[in-house]
Order: structure tokens, then sequence, then C-alpha cells
């Protein structure tokens, strides 16, 4: 079999097994096992595979097809830019939160702020903001040790270990000092809701996914005990799921927020929260 066919009949494998983005799948498990850039298959269509090169395929077709994640079979996810070690010890960053990164890189910044990312897991969002504002002082914590050894290994590829300072704990208990910023991405999907996830996401870390009963318990502790850590004027910058909107920005509000505003992602959705204190 040749490039092409080999990328026609996996992408209608995967098309049978309801994988979102059959060809794009296909073409990127390929690349991945020649050693080859996407683009240049179709520069090299009619090239014959040769069985030691289809052997591997055909295993991380098999995987891919039962569900296991296409960025955990190529170990690395693109975000804002840049190539992130990605597996089983993170959540693996979502085209929204690129899109919440962006949001944030277009604000109006003073000349060295200091950030704090709360929930880091692989560290996209606080490595992206550390390769935007390089006079920034960052801070990044999360829960789980596997997580922030994802998030170091990733730093030290992109060769800013030394500008950031990773914390483990529990939200803001291991935080001292003030932000213009703190960011982040919780767990927001409510336990019963777990059964409803695609098999993607089910190999996230339930740690990452799961923010309680309703979903939002997390996010609302971060927002309560936010304030003391928040520089007058400082933002807070939230990911939120999907109809925790309202009910968050009247949480905000209760607890004293201003300038409360919420962004749409890609989709058309409610999904990011910005709300100042002080």
């Amino acid at each position: 079999m040749n490039v092409l066919e080999v990328l026609q009949s996996t992408s209608a494998y995967f098309k049978k097994r309801d994988i979102e983005s059959p060809r794009l799948n296909a073409e990127h498990l390929l690349a991945h096992v020649l050693g080859r850039k996407r683009i240049e298959l179709y520069l090299d269509f009619e090239r014959p595979l040769s069985e030691p090169e289809l052997a591997p395929l055909r295993e991380l077709v098999r995987r891919r097809g039962q569900g296991e994640p296409l960025q955990h079979l190529l170990g690395t996810v693109e975000f804002a830019d840049h190539v992130f070690v990605s597996d089983k010890r993170a959540l693996i960053p979502r085209p929204e939160t690129e899109q919440l990164v962006e949001y944030l890189c277009d604000l109006a910044w003073t000349e060295n702020p200091r950030i704090l990312d709360v929930g880091t897991g692989s560290g996209v969002i606080v490595l992206s903001l550390a390769a935007r504002f390089p006079s920034a002082e960052l801070h990044a914590v999360d829960l789980s040790p596997d997580a922030l050894a994802l998030a170091r290994e990733n730093a030290d590829r992109l060769g800013i270990a030394d500008r950031i300072h990773f914390m483990q704990g529990h939200l803001l208990e291991a935080i001292e000092g003030t932000f213009d910023l703190i960011v982040a991405n919780l767990p927001y999907v409510a336990a019963s809701e777990a059964a409803q996830l695609a098999p993607e996401v089910r190999h996230d870390p339930p740690v990452a996914l799961f923010g309680g009963a309703a979903g939002d318990e997390l996010l609302r502790e971060l927002i309560a005990t936010a304030p003391p850590y928040l520089r007058p004027g400082g933002l807070l910058a939230l990911e939120i799921g999907v109809d925790q909107q309202n009910a968050l920005c009247d949480f905000l509000e209760a607890k004293n927020y201003h300038d409360i505003c919420s962004k749409k992602d890609y989709a058309g959705t409610p999904r990011f929260l910005f709300a100042r204190y002080g």
C-alpha cells in the first residue's frame, strides 16, 4: 500500500469507529510513524510503505480506534504556537484554553506583572504566558505531583524552567504574596456526568476533570479565597463549564468582585469569566 491508500483506509476505519476528524487523525499518526511533517505526506502520496513502517502504525490505529487520545499516542500537543509533552499525567490542553491565553495576552499589563496559574496541569497556560511576557514573574501550583513533573518537563523543553516557580498544593494554600493575575482552568465537570464524557476525555486524570457533585465547587472555593492574593484591581480569570456562567457571576458579585464579564469560546459557549477585586 502507498501513503494515499493507507490514509484512505485508516480514515475509513476511524469513521466507522466514530472518531472525530478521521482523516486528520490518520495523517497525524502516519506522519508520526514516518517521522515526517503532516504536510509532507501530500508530496509523497505514491510512496509505497514497508511492513516495518506499517506495523507500528497498525498498533497506533488500533489504540486510537479504542478511544485513546491522539495526543497521548503522539506524545505531544500543539498549544499557542508551542509544542508541549502531553500524557496521562495531566489534562490534555483544549483549544478553549488556548483561547483563554489569547484573551489574556490582549489585555494591558504592568511592565513586570506577577502571575499565578492555579491548577497548572501540564503547564501550558503559565508557559505560554511566559513566552508572551518575558519580564513577568510567574508562579504555578497544582495538587498533583505527576502534573507538576510534566509541567516542569515542558518548562525545560522551552528553556524557561528557571522563570517559573512551581509549587504543590490545593488551590492557594501554598501561595504567598499578591498577584496582578490569577488564572485557573480548574476541574468543572459534575461527578454525575462521568458516564456522558467522550471516550477520549475519560483518559484524563479524574482529579483534573471533576469539580465535585455540582461541578463548580472548586471554582467557588477559588473565587472565595482569591481576594487576599490579588493586588488592587487584580484580575481573576477562569475557564468554566457549560451553564455555569450565571451562577458564578452572581457568586463573584456576592464576593465583592467588580468589572465582571464573560467571554465565549469558538463554539459560542460562555466559557471564560473575568473579574477584578479591590
